[in-house]
């Protein structure tokens, strides 16, 4: 695999249910990637190496989770986007990293993502999106893929009313 473009981070291993899936979509696409487990809690002073390191390595987007405070950290020490997923947790099924994105600061722009697997996919999505502005051939490789998505729903017939 070549130089990663985008850094998949996680506070544990138990997010990677979720974030394999923007894992899938980007490996779909071809884009280098890598992901790690990156505490803000348990590893701070790994968490403020790995954003250091990014740009002279090549990353080109962090995507971490979950949101609340590795983004957080990932976001002074680095100025790539980062594109927050919302991971459930065991006690509020995710409602406090979804609040944790939503309530950034201004000033501090990134999308937000659904929860769990769908916010992980979109992730992986916006991420070959961005590296898309840069690259013709994974442009022609997201517009064959909306191509498809588009035609697939065209294709969709209903079954009469029983």
């Amino acid at each position: 695999m070549s130089q990663p473009l985008v850094g998949i981070v996680m506070g544990s291993d138990s997010d990677w249910g979720v974030m394999q899936h923007a894992a899938r979509e980007l490996q779909a696409f071809g884009v280098p990637h890598e992901s790690r487990v990156v505490s803000a809690h348990r590893t701070p002073d790994l968490l403020y190496q790995y954003a250091e390191q990014a740009p002279p390595r090549g990353l080109r987007c962090i995507m971490p989770a979950p949101a609340l405070r590795t983004s957080r950290h990932a976001r002074r020490q680095d100025l790539r986007p980062v594109l927050g997923v919302p991971v459930p947790s065991r006690h509020l099924n995710g409602v406090d990293s979804l609040l944790s994105i939503v309530q950034m600061p201004g000033g501090i722009p990134w999308p937000p993502s659904p929860s769990a697997r769908p916010g992980a996919r979109n992730a992986g999505l916006f991420a070959v999106a961005m590296l898309a502005r840069t690259d013709t051939a994974l442009a022609g490789q997201l517009d064959a893929f909306r191509r498809a998505q588009t035609d697939k729903v065209l294709g969709l017939t209903l079954p009469e009313p029983s």
